[in-house]
């Protein structure tokens, strides 16, 4: 079992994954405030998480102010902009609040938290039944419970496929801060899951090898054409399995879908210090000061996106016209 989050009902504590795999340290957070500081040092950090995290935080500053506006909500709402659950989840308590008080903030934020731990659920049945044969999985960054509801997005699909029979996961290092070395390989590990970690660059390499039947990677945002903006590193991978001609599957809750942003083009890509470039575990790899870019994530287009999985279903080539049918659909009771 791996928990990334405590709710007590009027606690709210998380894992603190700066300090992953060495330590497990919690931290407790009291409001939006120290909400805002955790998601924005990554302390806690995937779109879905991070919208989970805000929903609570949110209902627990709302007690001390029943209004459901002020700088401390907007800070949290847009402290990691290219994730579109953290501003939804905010804005959803801040509204129950405006209508119903603390005690509606409060259940929105668990109505929330349990969605997206349901979600995780049915999207992992959808991927695993869309990949049943496939044994050889190469994945980015981490899409786990550390960054999901419930057991992860793309891990999630995992996990699932790892019931049904042997699994053998490429973990991708993720650069620069190394979210597949740190975090998903301790998660794997924890759950008895085969894998090895390589570079990012190392993973076009053994897809043109043969040595990967599919890509499974998890999303921040999908415009509604189906553009996904992910990890940086992801569009790479995509380019990568066309070329090898083996599927390419993003998988995530249509929490993180944004039918308000027409393309990729329209997503704001979050640029973080570029210290984190410079250096790995506090260690400077280059020149002090060196110039460097860090761009936190790319934009894969939705003609290399072989399947979205969602917990509506799948999504077969996304385009705007199979995005919004799958928007339309009932969602899961």
């Amino acid at each position: 079992m791996v928990v990334a989050l405590r709710w007590s009902g009027n606690v709210l504590a998380v894992l603190d994954q700066r300090a992953l795999p060495g330590q497990e340290r919690w931290i407790e957070l009291d409001g939006a405030a120290a909400a805002t500081q955790a998601i924005r040092s990554l302390a806690v950090r995937g779109a879905p998480l991070i919208g989970i995290v805000a929903a609570h935080a949110a209902a627990l500053e709302v007690a001390r102010d029943p209004s459901g506006h002020g700088p401390a909500l907007e800070a949290l709402a847009g402290c990691r902009p290219t994730a579109v659950n953290l501003r939804r989840a905010v804005e959803r308590v801040a509204a129950a609040a405006r209508r119903g008080g603390p005690a509606a903030a409060r259940a929105a934020a668990e109505a929330i938290h349990a969605y997206e731990d349901a979600a995780a659920a049915a999207l992992a049945i959808h991927g695993a039944d869309l990949l049943a044969g496939r044994r050889r999985i190469l994945t980015h960054c981490n899409t786990g419970a550390l960054a999901t509801g419930g057991e992860g997005s793309a891990l999630g699909v995992v996990c699932q496929l790892a019931r049904r029979g042997p699994v053998a996961v490429l973990a991708c290092e993720t650069r620069p801060l190394l979210q597949g070395a740190r975090l998903t390989a301790w998660e794997l590990d924890r759950r008895g899951i085969a894998y090895e970690l390589i570079v990012d660059g190392a993973a076009a390499g053994l897809m043109a090898r043969g040595e990967v039947d599919a890509v499974v990677v998890g999303c921040d945002r999908v415009a509604a054409n189906g553009d996904v903006a992910n990890k940086v590193g992801t569009y790479a991978h995509a380019l990568a399995a066309a070329a090898a001609d083996i599927p390419f599957v993003v998988a995530g809750p249509t929490s993180s879908i944004d039918a308000a942003v027409a393309s990729g083009a329209d997503i704001e890509i979050e640029e973080r210090d570029a210290d984190e470039v410079r250096r790995a575990g506090g260690t400077l790899l280059t020149l002090p000061g060196a110039p460097a870019r860090n761009p936190a994530f790319d934009v894969t287009p939705a003609a290399l996106v072989t399947a979205l999985v969602t917990e509506r279903g799948v999504v077969a080539r996304p385009d705007a016209e199979r995005v919004a049918r799958l928007l339309a659909e009932p969602v899961p009771a």
